[in-house]
C-alpha cells in the first residue's frame, strides 16, 4: 500500500491567495525552553502570543500544520458585534447581565483588532452588519435579537428591506462593523510577534501537556520546556476539563463567486432562518467577489458534504444568475452548550495552563477577547467581563443541552460500530474520490482512493474510539463524536486527536 501526501481538496480564497513567505517561521532550538508555549497559530494563538511578548515574556508558538490552516484561514472574516442570533440565545439562557458582558468582551476584541489593523496597514472594509429574516418565524428571531442587542447597549435598528436579491421580512442592522482578509491579519500579527523575539514554528504538534507547570511538553519534534502553556487549538486535546464533550464540532461551507455586473453586497448579511445563509463581498485582485456561506452540520454527521457545497452553489446561482464559483471551502467551529466561549485556566493547572475556544463561529471577536483575557490574567489584570462569561458554570438549560449532545454522541458511537462491524470491507477498491468503512479482521477499516492511490487505515478515531465517516467534499475521514479529522493516509487534520490513524496491511487478516 502506498500513501498519498496530505493535502486539502478544497481551499479557501484566503489561503489560496496567501504568500506563505510573508510569515517568518523558525526551527525549534536545541533544548528548547520558553516562558510560555502557545499551541496553535490561528487568531487566538497569535494574538495571545503577541500580547504576552509585549509583557516581556519569551514566547513560542507551535503550530501543527501552518499558520491559519484551520479555523482562522477558513473563516468568513466578519468582525461584528451583531452576530446572527447569538445575543438572544445567550440572553434566554443566562439573562441580560451576561449578555452585556459578552457584548463588552466582543467590543474589546473588535476594538483591539481594529486598532492593530490601523497601526499595521491591514486593509479593512467598514460595513453594516445585518441579521435578516425571510419567514415569519425568522422575523420573530430578528426582533428577539434586536431587543437583546439594544438591551446590551448596541445601537442596532430594524429595517424592513435590504439590498439582497430576494425578499426579506425584516432585519436587525448595526452600522460600522468590519470585514477583512484573515491571512492579512495573521501575517501582521506574526511579523510583530517575531520582531519582539518570539519564536514561531510550523509543523510541530503538541501531543501531551502535564497537569501543571512548569511543563515538559511532548511534541512531534521532541520535548519542549515551558513555564506556562496556552492551548489555542480549537478544541483542547487534553481531556481535563472535558472540553471535547462540552462543545459540539460543526462544519459549515463558504464559496466565492465572480458575478460580473451582478449582485454583490455592500453589507455583511446573515439569516435568522435555517438553513443559515451568510453573504459579504470580498475585494480581490482589483475586483469584488461575492462570498456565500452556510449549511452547517455536526462534523461527520451528514450523508454527503459534497451535496452541501452543491446546494450552496445552486442557491447562489438561483439568486445571482451568472455567478461563477472561484473557491469552495469548509470551516470547523466549536459550539458550547451555553453559547458562551470557554476562556481561562485549564482545570487543575493552578493557572499555569490556559484555554481559549468555543466561539460559536464568531472567532474574529471571540479569539481576540480570549487573548485579552489570558494576557490580562497573566498580568494580574483580568477584564471585568471575564467572570460572568465563565463557561465552567453552565446554567440548567445549558446542562440539558449538553446532556442531549452527549446522548447523541453515544448513539453515533453505537451506530458507527454496528456499521463498521456488520459490513465487510469490499474486495474492490473504492472509486476515485470515494471512501468506505467496513469490517476487516474484526475491526472497522477505512479505505479510500484519491488520485488513483488507495489507502487503508484504521477506521477508529484515535481520540475516543468513534467510527469514522467519509467526507466526500474534502476527501477526509471525519469523526462524528468530537470532530477529529484525518487525511486519507491517516494524518491528523484537526480536532482533539493527537495520534494519526494506523495504516492497515494490504493482505487480508
Amino acid at each position: 500500500m502506498s500513501h498519498s501526501p496530505t493535502k486539502p481538496t478544497m481551499r479557501s480564497l484566503w489561503l489560496d491567495s496567501h504568500d506563505p513567505h510573508r510569515i517568518r517561521t523558525a526551527e525549534l532550538p536545541a533544548d528548547p525552553s520558553f516562558d510560555v508555549v502557545v499551541a496553535g497559530a490561528g487568531l487566538t494563538g497569535l494574538a495571545t502570543a503577541l500580547m504576552l511578548a509585549h509583557q516581556g515574556l519569551q514566547v513560542a508558538v507551535l503550530e501543527a500544520r501552518s499558520v491559519g490552516a484551520v479555523a482562522t484561514g477558513n473563516t468568513t472574516a466578519k468582525l461584528s458585534l451583531l452576530q446572527g442570533t447569538v445575543l438572544s440565545q445567550i440572553r434566554s439562557q443566562h439573562g441580560p447581565g451576561v449578555t452585556r458582558a459578552y457584548v463588552e468582551a466582543s467590543r474589546d476584541g473588535q476594538s483591539w483588532l481594529l486598532d492593530f489593523c490601523r497601526a499595521h496597514d491591514v486593509p479593512v472594509q467598514h460595513r453594516p452588519a445585518t441579521t435578516y429574516a425571510t419567514t415569519k418565524s425568522g422575523l420573530s428571531s430578528v426582533h428577539s435579537e434586536l431587543e437583546a442587542a439594544q438591551e446590551a447597549g448596541l445601537d442596532a435598528r430594524f429595517e424592513g428591506g435590504l439590498e439582497l436579491p430576494f425578499e426579506v421580512a425584516g432585519a436587525a442592522v448595526l452600522e460600522d462593523q468590519a470585514q477583512f482578509d484573515p491571512m492579512d491579519v495573521l501575517s501582521a500579527l506574526a511579523a510583530e510577534f517575531v520582531s519582539l523575539g518570539g519564536t514561531l514554528v510550523e509543523g510541530v504538534r503538541v501531543t501531551s501537556v502535564p497537569r501543571r507547570g512548569p511543563f515538559t511538553l511532548e511534541t512531534t519534534a521532541g520535548q519542549v520546556r515551558a513555564g506556562k502553556v496556552v492551548l489555542a487549538t480549537g478544541v483542547p486535546f487534553t481531556e481535563r476539563g472535558g472540553y471535547s464533550v462540552r462543545m459540539q464540532a460543526r462544519r459549515s461551507y463558504a464559496l466565492t463567486f465572480e458575478v460580473g455586473d451582478g449582485f454583490r453586497p455592500y453589507g455583511m448579511h446573515i439569516s435568522a432562518d435555517d438553513p443559515v445563509r451568510t453573504l459579504r463581498s470580498v475585494p480581490h485582485d482589483g475586483r469584488e467577489l461575492l462570498l456565500v456561506g452556510g449549511n452547517d452540520h455536526v462534523t461527520g454527521r451528514t450523508s454527503s458534504t459534497a451535496q452541501q457545497v452543491q446546494d450552496l452553489e445552486r442557491w447562489t446561482e438561483q439568486h445571482v444568475p451568472g455567478a461563477r464559483r472561484t473557491h469552495a471551502w469548509a470551516a470547523q467551529d466549536y459550539h458550547p452548550a451555553g453559547h458562551l466561549p470557554l476562556i481561562g485556566p485549564l482545570p487543575g493547572s493552578d493557572s499555569t495552563a490556559y484555554v481559549g475556544t468555543g466561539y460559536s463561529k464568531w472567532g474574529m471577536t471571540g479569539a481576540v477577547a480570549a487573548a485579552l483575557a489570558i494576557s490580562g490574567l497573566e498580568a494580574g489584570q483580568a477584564p471585568a467581563w471575564l467572570e460572568p462569561l465563565d463557561g465552567a458554570r453552565p446554567g440548567v438549560k445549558s446542562l440539558g443541552t449538553g446532556a442531549a449532545r452527549n446522548a447523541s454522541v453515544g448513539a453515533h458511537m453505537a451506530s458507527g460500530w454496528a456499521r463498521g462491524e456488520l459490513r465487510e470491507l469490499p474486495e474492490v477498491e473504492p472509486a476515485d474520490g470515494s471512501g468506505i468503512v467496513g469490517r476487516r479482521g474484526g475491526r472497522p477499516v477505512a479505505q479510500s482512493t484519491i488520485d488513483g492511490v488507495t489507502c487503508r487505515v484504521s477506521g477508529i478515531c484515535t481520540h475516543l474510539g468513534g467510527v469514522l465517516a467519509w467526507n466526500d467534499a474534502e476527501k477526509s475521514w471525519d469523526c462524528p463524536l468530537h470532530g477529529s479529522r484525518f487525511a486519507p493516509d491517516g494524518q491528523i487534520l484537526e480536532g482533539p486527536a493527537t495520534r494519526p490513524l494506523a495504516p492497515v496491511d494490504d493482505e487480508p487478516a
